[in-house]
């Protein structure tokens, strides 16, 4: 064969490996489309009416490889104004996809729909999405799965099967109902009467024998548990009687694999764990359970949810052995305070910190930031008597002691976009707390928070670092804070207060996890790092829905670089009027 035959063979083969890895490497677009609709559900043995996605409760499941494109079309059928937030998605120069109402967007109308269009650029792992306005995702919800690009493996043994599993909190009553009646008195919120998993509180509740979430697996297998606390307020403890888990990543995040009987999760928190079942069939079922971990004054739903793993058992020809025969194993859990528990677990999380998935933790610091965490007071309305902490008062909370306002006819991006933002909000949040005190300890006599729609300005690529210190206004509790648009580093934690001069000195800058959400420990403090290279205005909250809606959030206002793709582009065609 001629010289040049075999040189024009050889140039076709790698360029035809070149295109392939690049279509690989590219991704494809996926296209769904959410109704939202009402939905009749009974559970606990009363049938009431939910806002739900495509009839489903949870949602349907969205499913992509890191570098798809996703299009998601939803559809508003009901009264309530919607939005959704794809939880955990860096949403890089696609701002305008990330959800929180009248942050990013205006809600979308009865009768009208959106396009959220956005592409997953270096994720992969268990994310979810939610309705993000008043308290509508506690039922408008589901799970969101990256898959690796095709032909990359996971860096932990390949699962037989994968299966998410949502918790979740159900509410006899009509949650919008909940919040409004809290709002309106100044009191906590009444309590949940359930929680769930993928829906179904399990026998251990009032007639829900026959709502039991059960997961049937066969020995010797290796299974992928994609577990998502979908709950509105309460910090979840899960295990499954007699197997170990093996944390293997955390918010879509590989970590350091690592053995636990009991994980936790804190509202809006993702966790894989590998679930290796036992060699041959037990001739046993077991109780898979959850239940709060709580440090808080105030009143929560402290009732366990429980669901059923069980043994596929081959059929034998003269015998038939039944699931109902069998004993049901339980596990046990941590003490609904134990917050020793929740902070040695917490600290077993460590990046992989590897080549192939290096920790970019920042190693210098342009910005840094002291950001107080807690609860707090607003004044009761002339003529009405409160339930808050005193007749008098509201309960209220804040971040450095700004209880923060949402603007309800624009969005904080818009405003911002458009230059029309001095109308809407101000950019003088406090770096560090204006009246400092013992955070930790005695708390002051005045516990009135300030209010206002307060952000951080942010030159693109600066590095920050930022402590959130929790306090003890109004009790000692954690803290579930969610960034969006951006992961963060975890360098360091502890109890007490935070202090400048020792802390830093211990702080893991080699191989810390990396997340979107994180505890602030009850009683303590921690210290995250990032590097703010993605334009936008990017909401930060605690995840717990009360306290969101009592006002502990705020915004970064990332801006624009130099570079055409350092620009955020302007707002899609159908973007929702306010």
């Amino acid at each position: 064969m001629a010289t040049w035959v075999l040189h024009y063979l050889l140039v076709a083969f790698l360029v035809t490996i070149t295109y392939s890895i690049d279509a690989a490497s590219a991704g494809i677009t996926r296209h769904y489309t959410f109704h939202i609709q009402l939905k009749n559900i009974t559970r606990l043995c009363k049938t009431k009416t939910i806002v739900a996605v495509n009839g489903k409760f949870p949602g349907p499941k969205v499913t992509a490889r890191e570098g798809d494109n996703l299009q998601i079309k939803v559809i508003n059928h009901v009264s309530n104004n919607i939005s959704i937030h794809w939880h955990g998605i860096r949403q890089l120069r696609s701002g305008w996809a990330d959800g929180p109402s009248y942050v990013t967007q205006c809600p979308i109308q009865t009768g009208q729909s959106y396009v959220y269009n956005f592409t997953v650029i270096g994720q992969r792992g268990t994310l979810w999405w939610h309705a993000h306005i008043q308290w509508m995702r506690a039922t408008v919800y589901g799970p969101l799965i990256i898959l690796p690009k095709l032909h990359q493996p996971y860096p932990f043994p390949k699962p037989y099967k994968q299966v998410p599993i949502i918790f979740g909190e159900w509410f006899s009553a009509d949650p919008q109902a909940v919040l409004q009646q809290a709002l309106q008195t100044g009191a906590g919120p009444n309590a949940s009467d359930a929680h769930t998993f993928n829906g179904l509180p399990g026998p251990l509740y009032n007639c829900s024998t026959k709502d039991t979430y059960k997961l049937v697996v066969k020995p010797g297998k290796t299974y992928l548990l994609r577990l998502i606390n979908a709950a509105l307020d309460d910090e979840l403890f899960f295990t499954i009687a007699n197997h170990t888990l093996t944390v293997v990543e955390a918010d879509a995040s590989y970590v350091k694999p690592f053995q636990t009987n009991i994980v936790l999760l804190g509202p809006g928190q993702t966790t894989n764990v590998l679930l290796k079942t036992k060699p041959i069939h037990p001739n046993a079922t077991f109780y898979m359970l959850a239940r709060p971990y709580f440090t808080g004054q105030g009143t929560i739903d402290n009732t366990t949810v429980a669901g059923i793993l069980k043994y596929h058992h081959k059929p034998m020809s003269n015998h038939f052995n039944s699931s109902k025969s069998l004993p049901v194993i339980k596990p046990s859990l941590p003490p609904i305070n134990s917050t020793s528990y929740a902070a040695n677990f917490t600290k077993m999380f460590r990046s992989l910190a590897n080549s192939r998935f290096p920790a970019n933790v920042p190693k210098t610091v342009d910005k840094n930031f002291f950001f107080t965490v807690g609860l707090g007071t607003n004044p009761c309305p002339k003529n009405q008597t409160c339930q808050g902490p005193t007749n008098t008062t509201k309960f209220a909370a804040s971040i450095n002691n700004v209880s923060f306002i949402l603007p309800n006819k624009t969005s904080l991006l818009q405003s911002y976009f458009s230059g029309m933002s001095k109308k809407v909000f101000t950019a003088n949040f406090p770096t560090t707390p204006v009246f400092p005190f013992n955070y930790t300890g005695m708390p002051p006599n005045n516990t009135m928070v300030s209010r206002g729609t307060k952000v951080v300005v942010l030159k693109y690529n600066t590095t920050v670092e930022l402590v959130l210190q929790g306090t003890s206004i109004l009790g000692i509790e954690a803290h579930p804070i969610h960034l969006h648009g951006y992961n963060f580093y975890v360098v360091g934690q502890g109890f007490g207060n935070f202090d400048p001069t020792r802390d830093p000195k211990q702080y893991n800058l080699v191989d810390p996890v990396e997340r979107n959400t994180i505890n602030v420990p009850s009683g303590g403090w921690v210290a995250i790092r990032f590097l703010a290279d993605n334009p936008g205005v990017w909401f930060m909250h605690c995840h717990i829905e009360i306290h969101l809606s009592w006002g502990l959030t705020m915004a970064w206002v990332v801006l624009d670089g130099d570079l055409p793709n350092q620009k955020l582009p302007p707002p899609p065609s159908d973007f929702p009027k306010c």
